[in-house]
């Protein structure tokens, strides 16, 4: 009856075979994943088969891709999309998940079945196969691929790839040094397609005389002038070419004085008061034997260059401000660290605003703390430091052209971890403090502020690239030299400064740059029935003090540890925790100078002073925050108010525009009417139907924290690790046993 002939099954199955294994990755086409490449950037390693961590709770979510290393950035290349992903800029340079090699703070590896992990350097050997490549970024993001499905030998070469290619032993190595050769440069010494880096722009560069000389015209600066004795960087290798000195400092006497302060660096002229008063900034005097002969020489040239011949006051910051130390090691403590220099700030205003004298700004070397305070300084008094291309200006003013170690602060060659510092980040922090107490005193807005410190870390731009401006041309030159680019009428290779926003955002993107409640110099209000425009009026008080000389608490150019700034109106009363350091003392001339200010209506395009007390000071959340899932707050945060107030003032500009056709006065179509708004959110055609807020709003727009290692509660997230000092966290799983 039974044969012993086996039969063939005959049962078909129509389902998809059951996925047993989670992490199992599917079949991807390889062939076609591909990274975009820049000009100059070349692929230095990959692995396929990599499996990014989305979450740290399960891999459900978890892309697959491949993993590839260029003389460039990290980049993830997957035809995946992200189920959680929200809105968030397009970048022209980097990908949704590229991160350049110079944001790469460290690189981890781990293999959790042999429980080892190495953070890599340069040029190391790793001894195991890695499970896991962790990345810590320096804008605060952590960045987590498994390599489960990756063969062994791909995955240990592409994190040795990115462990060397982010440590550059030299400058010519960055990125931008290719980039700009291929970009801009041809072989004839021809620009490429004829494209100037930077060409059209409306920021100022400080880079030639007669932008100097547009300055002192602007800020009434009468009795200053241009020197250029150091053309071709032959007096000072760390200043500008063209740099502002009194008109009695002879250039003969300029070159004498000049050896007797640190790395040449004679005075720097800033900014003047409208009253006259000059603020500048000097390096300290290396030859004690000559010191005082020289600053006696200084002062007085400072003091005829004001109209009252009023005397100098020296502000010492090496003395009252935190060092590049103690900034790289207080990030935990930002909101004291920021306060500080935001006091310090105040008082050099108090100097210059109510006593009417010539301020000099002391520090060793003139090219950290003095980018800070005197950047403050004029963005406190000058309403137009406070618009957008003045903002920029400034900056590079005071930090490109002075002389900023970018390179160094930034640490771009990961060479020396003691030349390390944020200052920039402390300015920006500074910058949004004020920001957030005024915003309509600012033509920018704050993810302005957060993009313009995340360019620190693409090394691309000459504002962020060198430490002054003759390395910029020095490397330039001899990079070219070896590379066989004929410069032809340059002398130097043309970096693009950060400024041209168009090499990295589309223009409608730019747009997220421009805040609905600006009020500018031709801004008007209607108070009782009439038109009125903002101008500055300054106050006629004189709050010196009734004692001969400074007032006590302004020698050597600080309030003294415990003294803060009182606080607008009479709130004392509900604020006495806040006011438990004020010591009870008679009230000195900058407390009521301060007290004054406060007790008027605030001037938007006049004086602004910040409130110091702990009460007004906040964490920037878009730039600290904007990573942690757990921070996000969905449809909610500044971001809702900034939509309403968006389409507000663009549909305010639809009908104002109508109504310069109605009136034959000219004006855009209103077909074009979208393209041309200066608003990223705009109005409808319909006014009494205003837009409703869209779904990807949350509090950390425009940016996404998806794809980003952290677990939840704010409290363990791998920044408040990263704030505590903690160098390095291993798997999800250790991070889920630590304990704060």
């Amino acid at each position: 009856m039974f044969s012993g002939k086996q039969t063939k099954p005959t049962f078909k199955s129509y389902l998809p075979p059951l996925q047993t294994d989670s992490k199992k990755s599917p079949q991807l086409p390889i062939k076609k994943l591909e990274a975009k490449l820049l000009p100059g950037e070349i692929v230095v390693n990959e692995a396929n088969f990599v499996r990014k961590c989305i979450s740290a709770e399960s891999c459900q979510d978890d892309l697959w891709g491949k993993l590839v290393c260029t003389n460039f950035k990290v980049s993830f290349i997957t035809h995946n999309s992200l189920p959680r992903q929200r809105f968030q800029c397009t970048h022209r340079l980097l990908g949704e998940h590229d991160i350049p090699l110079a944001c790469v703070e460290q690189v981890v590896t781990v293999n959790d079945v042999k429980g080892k992990q190495k953070i890599l350097g340069s040029n190391q050997k790793l001894k195991f196969n890695p499970t896991e490549l962790i990345l810590y970024c320096k804008d605060f993001r952590i960045i987590r691929f498994r390599f489960d499905e990756a063969g062994p030998e791909s995955a240990k070469k592409v994190c040795l790839a990115i462990a060397h290619y982010s440590h550059p032993a030299d400058p010519q190595l960055l990125f931008g040094f290719e980039y700009v050769g291929k970009r801009y440069h041809g072989s004839t010494g021809e620009r490429v397609n004829g494209v100037d880096p930077g060409g059209g722009m409306q920021t100022t560069l400080f880079d030639c005389s007669s932008d100097w000389d547009r300055e002192i015209k602007r800020t009434g600066a009468s009795e200053w002038r241009v020197c250029t004795i150091n053309q071709g960087y032959f007096i000072s290798p760390s200043l500008p070419e063209f740099f502002v000195v009194p008109v009695s400092l002879a250039d003969q006497d300029l070159k004498q004085y000049a050896c007797f302060f640190y790395s040449q660096r004679i005075p720097l002229w800033c900014w003047n008061h409208s009253s006259g008063s000059a603020l500048v900034r000097m390096s300290n005097i290396s030859d004690l034997q000559q010191q005082r002969k020289v600053e006696q020489r200084i002062s007085s040239a400072i003091t005829k260059s004001h109209p009252l011949r009023s005397d100098v006051f020296k502000s010492d910051l090496d003395k009252n401000l935190p060092n590049i130390q103690d900034i790289q090691a207080a990030l935990l403590k930002l909101r004291c660290l920021f306060r500080t220099f935001l006091r310090h700030a105040v008082e050099v205003v108090y100097m210059l605003e109510s006593r009417n004298v010539p301020v000099i700004l002391l520090e060793k070397e003139d090219r950290d703390l003095s980018c800070v305070i005197s950047c403050l300084v004029q963005l406190m008094c000058d309403p137009h430091c406070r618009s957008l291309h003045g903002f920029q200006g400034l900056i590079q003013k005071e930090w490109v052209m002075a002389g900023h170690r970018f390179l160094d602060r930034c640490n771009h060659l990961k060479k020396n971890d003691k030349e390390e510092s944020p200052v920039f980040l402390l300015f920006l922090d500074c910058v949004w403090q004020l920001w957030n107490q005024y915003p309509a005193a600012f033509e920018f807005t704050e993810v302005y502020l957060t993009v313009l410190g995340d360019s620190m870390w693409v090394p691309i731009f000459s504002t962020f690239l060198f430490n002054c401006p003759r390395q910029r041309a020095e490397n330039s030159r001899d990079f070219a030299s070896s590379k066989s680019i004929h410069l032809g009428q340059d002398q130097a290779l043309r970096f693009p400064p950060v400024w041209d926003w168009s090499q990295q955002f589309s223009l409608k993107d730019q747009t997220l740059f421009n805040n609905p409640l600006y009020v500018g110099k031709i801004a008007t209000c209607v108070q009782n029935g009439t038109v009125k425009t903002f101008t500055h009026r300054r106050s006629k008080k004189n709050y010196s003090s009734t004692l001969r000389g400074l007032p006590s608490a302004l020698r050597n150019g600080s309030l003294g540890p415990n003294d803060t700034l009182a606080r607008r109106n009479s709130l004392v009363l509900r604020l006495r925790s806040d006011l438990s350091q004020v010591r009870e003392q008679q009230e000195t001339p900058s407390e009521r100078f301060i007290r004054d200010f406060f007790s008027r209506p605030v001037d938007l395009q006049g004086l602004l002073l910040p409130q110091l007390l702990p009460s007004h000071l906040s964490v920037w959340k878009l730039y600290f925050l904007r990573w942690v899932p757990e921070a996000q707050i969905p449809q909610g945060g500044p971001i809702t108010a900034f939509h309403k107030l968006s389409v507000l003032t663009d549909e305010i500009d639809m009908l104002q525009n109508q109504l310069r056709q109605y009136k034959g006065a000219g004006g855009t179509p209103n077909n074009l009417h979208a393209e041309h708004s200066k608003m990223y959110f705009k109005a409808t055609s319909t006014p009494h139907q205003p837009p409703a807020p869209p779904e990807y709003l949350s509090s950390s727009f425009p940016f996404s924290p998806v794809g980003n290692l952290c677990r939840p509660g704010i409290l363990g997230s791998p920044l408040s690790k990263f704030l505590n000092g903690a160098k390095i966290w291993l798997s999800t799983e250790t991070l889920a046993n630590e304990t704060i």
